[in-house]
């Protein structure tokens, strides 16, 4: 089945972690599998603008012990043969403060161990690390993919992040980098994935629709980080390959 547990870490903000994130799940999704996606960046939140409706509960109020983590779970209606269930973060300042302490970590820390025994695979959507939840989600991480995006200040801020990952006993993986377009795109060096921009308006996912460009790039980078093999195919010139 692979590797269970995996860290996408911001190399910066606006890296399009979340996106890469959930397009990996979806991707996962598509091979059959079951996923739970936990949102360690409670500042941005991004992870709670994929989920409909009211949310009663978050991922915050699992780590005050405020809820249990089966109440902060959302399903993720996308056309897969597997599931996907999104643990966001969207929550008032005071509990966003509440949450950052380090009891607060550890409580996340339990909580993502145990999605682990209830789904084939956890993905974390990490900010740069700099706070306590950051630190417990890339620690209790088996495997740590830096997200870098492909510009100067990707590759200026990239060796501080991989020293900071080293300081803390959670090296990065891979690096893969990302928003790889465009005249302003800048190697990352030491890259093992790339994929392509993905736009704000482009639809979501974009991973389970394989006539996509960015479909089969990510899957290979998801194969890879999580040392499995998914099944899947994409056409290539007329032929389906892979």
């Amino acid at each position: 089945m692979g590797v269970p547990t995996l860290a996408f870490v911001g190399c910066t903000g606006g890296a399009g972690t979340t996106r890469l994130t959930v397009e990996a799940a979806a991707t996962l999704a598509r091979g059959g599998r079951s996923v739970a996606v936990v949102d360690a960046a409670f500042g941005t939140q991004g992870l709670a603008t994929y989920v409909d409706g009211r949310l009663d509960a978050d991922v915050t109020a699992v780590a005050v012990g405020d809820a249990p983590v089966e109440d902060a779970l959302f399903e993720w209606d996308i056309d897969a043969d597997g599931r996907v269930a999104l643990c966001p973060a969207h929550a008032p300042f005071e509990r966003l403060a509440r949450a950052k302490t380090a009891e607060s970590a550890q409580a996340l820390e339990r909580a993502i161990e145990e999605l682990t025994g209830r789904f084939d695979h956890v993905l974390l959507d990490v900010p740069p690390v700099a706070s306590n939840p950051a630190v417990a989600a890339v620690t209790t991480a088996q495997r740590r993919a830096l997200v870098v995006p492909a510009s100067q200040r990707g590759s200026d801020l990239l060796p501080r992040q991989r020293g900071r990952l080293r300081d803390i006993g959670a090296p990065a993986t891979a690096i893969v980098a990302t928003r790889v377009a465009g005249d302003d795109a800048e190697p990352i060096e030491d890259a093992a994935h790339t994929v392509g921009h993905i736009g704000a308006a482009a639809p979501r996912p974009l991973a389970t629709d394989p006539d996509t460009e960015v479909a089969p790039a990510v899957a290979e980078m998801t194969e890879d980080l999580l040392d499995t093999d998914l099944g899947l195919t994409f056409e290539d010139d007329g032929l389906f390959s892979r």
